[in-house]
């Protein structure tokens, strides 16, 4: 039985919908058998697929296919995962990082955040003219 991969990658639940899956095929971020790949490439048990999350690579072996969305528990009957644990500590590195970047809960800066922040500018630019 023949399927597509961006299909696969959908039902496997290695992507939230099925059009994220033939995006991250388009730009070239799924590797079949380490090959880039289009989305209509039909794939059959015993590929690898390889997507790439961040700056890391996640690869799996298809062990069954299946053409309907299928529940997380059952996803362990139909792929494999093969990533090696460089790839895995790259993820954890990559976010670690950008937590340093940015403390959780603390993003954009509210009205009253860019009203003092206003203020204090506003100052700087006068005390700057008296001088």
């Amino acid at each position: 039985m023949p399927l597509r991969i961006d299909k696969f990658i959908w039902c496997v639940r290695l992507t939230k919908t099925r059009s994220q899956a033939t995006e991250l095929i388009s730009k070239k971020k799924v590797l079949c058998n380490n090959v880039h790949t289009k989305a209509a490439k039909e794939i059959k048990v015993g590929d690898i697929l390889s997507l790439q999350k961040s700056n890391a690579w996640f690869s799996y072996r298809i062990l069954s296919l299946t053409d309907k969305r299928i529940g997380a528990p059952l996803v362990i009957s139909f792929i494999e995962d093969i990533t090696p644990e460089e790839e895995r500590q790259k993820l954890k590195d990559y976010l670690a990082s950008q937590r340093a970047y940015q403390h959780l809960g603390t993003g954009k800066p509210s009205k009253k955040d860019r009203r003092h922040l206003s203020k204090f500018l506003e100052g700087d630019e006068n005390r700057a003219l008296d001088t």
